[in-house]
């Protein structure tokens, strides 16, 4: 048994240390392709940027004119439609996957300095209830749902974590706990990329014909679609008012991402022979500058005159994330997913949306 347990954890590292040398990281950030673009120079990143951003400036444009036409639903859209019909050249990939890593993360740290502390506090006890008993539910229901529907344990473990926590960011960040492939952190991400756009369209309506308000609107969108940027995405169509408590939420839901990671590799511990020897911070650095800048906002070090400054710049970064995010959209790769991790996905999507609109009609 030991000479078993000696012959697997040599190949598993030998393995490993060949994707290293290899470079393929595509499972540790946003990207499910080609993790080049992960840290590429600058002659390699600008043109996807650039593409973005214009795109993203198209997008504000058209919203400004028609201001039922939210910009960063738009720029969602045109990203999936320019990868179905494959309009996008080669060298767009790497300024795309940047763009929808850092310019995302950008924007988000941003939207800090649109808040205070108390804009935080607002979020009450009994929503705070609501969103921790989401959390939890969303975690162990479909750990549960993939079991019985036989998903990879691994693909089963990424997904609760995404869908239950912030989505692609929760998923790179439980990837090393998972000891996950590259192809299961690949399908985790396609299937929070896929059921978060369509939440994107679905919720900003359901709110509508629930006649919801803007605050449990935004409530709803924060504590059950799956990326940030997806909740600024649905909360933003609904209202200002809307978007402000969904991202305050969101950002309380991504801090529970250090716990979790935590707990499941305590607990991977004491049941496995082996936990993965990847890294990842418990605590995305994004959410720590979204702090230091609600933090900013509040004790008066940022003025007034420059955060009007600040809201269209953010609205621009976020566009731009919006129509990379759209571009990961693989119709091809969710095909050769199969149908269980797919209806896996949408399971895990129903439970988030229900539990926490359930729990908000009690408050």
């Amino acid at each position: 048994m030991h000479a078993s347990r000696a012959r697997k954890g040599a190949f598993v590292h030998s393995r490993r240390g060949a994707d290293a040398q290899g470079g393929t990281r595509a499972a540790r950030g946003l990207e499910t392709r080609d993790a080049r673009g992960f840290g590429p120079g600058a002659a390699r990143v600008l043109p996807g940027v650039l593409a973005a951003l214009a795109v993203s400036g198209v997008c504000v444009g058209i919203s400004l004119a028609a201001p039922a036409a939210p910009a960063l639903l738009i720029a969602i859209v045109l990203g999936a439609v320019a990868r179905a019909a494959g309009w996008l050249p080669a060298a767009l990939e790497p300024g795309l996957t940047w763009t929808a890593r850092y310019i995302l993360r950008a924007g988000v740290v941003l939207l800090g300095l649109q808040l205070s502390v108390g804009d935080v506090l607002d979020l009450g006890l009994g929503e705070l209830v609501v969103l921790l008993v989401t959390v939890a539910t969303t975690f162990g229901v479909t750990l549960w749902l993939g079991r019985l529907l036989r998903v990879r344990r691994a693909v089963t473990l990424l997904v609760a974590t995404g869908f239950s926590i912030c989505g692609a960011a929760a998923v790179a960040g439980m990837s090393p706990v998972a000891d996950a492939e590259e192809e299961d952190v690949a399908t985790a991400v396609a299937l929070v990329t896929v059921y978060g756009s369509l939440a994107i369209v679905a919720l900003p309506l359901l709110s509508r014909v629930l006649g919801l308000d803007q605050r449990t609107a935004g409530l709803w969108a924060g504590m059950s679609v799956h990326e940030v940027a997806q909740v600024v995405a649905a909360a933003g169509t609904v209202g200002a008012a809307a978007l402000t408590v969904a991202v305050v939420a969101k950002l309380a839901r991504v801090v529970l991402l250090a716990p979790m990671v935590a707990g499941v590799g305590m607990v991977r511990r004491r049941t496995s022979d082996t936990v993965g020897g990847r890294t990842a911070p418990l605590v995305p650095g994004f959410v720590i500058g979204f702090v230091l800048a609600v933090l900013l906002r509040t004790v008066g070090a940022v003025p007034e005159a420059a955060i009007g400054l600040v809201k269209p710049v953010t609205t621009l970064a976020l566009g731009a994330a919006m129509v990379a995010l759209g571009t990961q959209i693989h119709l091809g790769r969710l095909i050769r997913t199969g149908g269980r991790p797919l209806l896996l996905g949408g399971l895990a999507t129903l439970v988030a949306g229900g539990v926490s609109l359930a729990g908000l009609s009690l408050l």
